[in-house]
């Protein structure tokens, strides 16, 4: 088995014990962020398998998304990641 070689580590251990790797995030094409997607690479910046600047090269993201996306998090967690269309009740 061939291991591409890699800045950083392949794996952390997050606070609930669960183990998360490069293999868990989305791929470096994706184009729909829905919210779990982004809330898989903020767990990765947060917990240092991938640095921010490698997210924003990776996924093309602006420091300004990245950081409206940590800010949203550290708030209100994953929901908080949500897009919804709000309703106009006139």
């Amino acid at each position: 088995m061939y291991l591409r070689k890699v800045k950083g580590p392949r794996a952390v251990t997050l606070p609930d014990g669960r183990v998360m790797t490069r293999a868990d995030l989305p791929p470096p094409d994706t184009r729909r962020w829905v919210a779990s997607r982004k809330a898989a690479v903020m767990r990765a910046v947060r917990h240092g398998l991938i640095t921010p600047e490698e997210a924003m090269a990776r996924y093309a993201l602006s420091e300004e998304e990245l950081a409206e996306w940590m800010r949203a998090t550290e708030s209100g967690g994953e929901n908080a990641l949500k897009a919804t269309k709000r309703r106009n009740n006139n």
